[in-house]
């Protein structure tokens, strides 16, 4: 019991030192399955901007997942609901030869990705942004999307 509490916690402060990360969060889907009528919001607050920003979409997939890309959309509001960002992706979670899963995996056939959405970018104003995220593949029902999420950190500065 002793030797588990000791892993927990050292998996806690890990994750914990993340000083870059700004805001990270996922939405699962019941049943893993995204459906085209879902479309998973975040919000999340910059109070500096004069820091410049990496944004990522997060996606963990099932090795059942039945296509070799994944297209999706974003949308990215301030609080006076302006779009400041939008833009149609499309990823590939499968080599379309081989059929090898891309991704890290940690949990057997369970595949995690981190696609970049804007890179080195810097917010307006201070207060609370949205990143709406939308599927828009062939299906309107994917099997094998366990859940998608939000990544915001600040840019690495060059070193001079």
């Amino acid at each position: 019991m002793r030797i588990w509490r000791s892993v927990v916690m050292v998996l806690v402060l890990l994750s914990s030192c993340d000083d870059r990360r700004v805001f990270e969060k996922y939405a699962d889907f019941d049943d893993q399955h995204w459906r085209v009528s879902e479309q998973p919001e975040f919000d999340f607050e910059i109070t500096d901007t004069l820091e410049h920003y990496s944004i990522y979409c997060n996606l963990r997939n099932a090795e059942s997942y039945p296509f070799s890309d994944f297209r999706f959309s974003y949308s990215l509001t301030d609080t006076t609901g302006a779009v400041l960002e939008q833009k149609q992706i499309t990823e590939y979670l499968f080599d379309k030869k081989s059929g090898k899963p891309f991704g890290s995996s940690g949990l057997g056939d369970i595949y995690d990705h981190r696609f970049m959405l804007l890179n080195n970018y810097s917010f307006p104003h201070s207060g609370k942004y949205i990143i709406r995220f939308e599927q828009f593949m062939r299906a309107d029902t994917l099997a094998g999307i366990l859940a998608v999420g939000l990544r915001v950190e600040k840019t690495e500065k060059e070193k001079k």
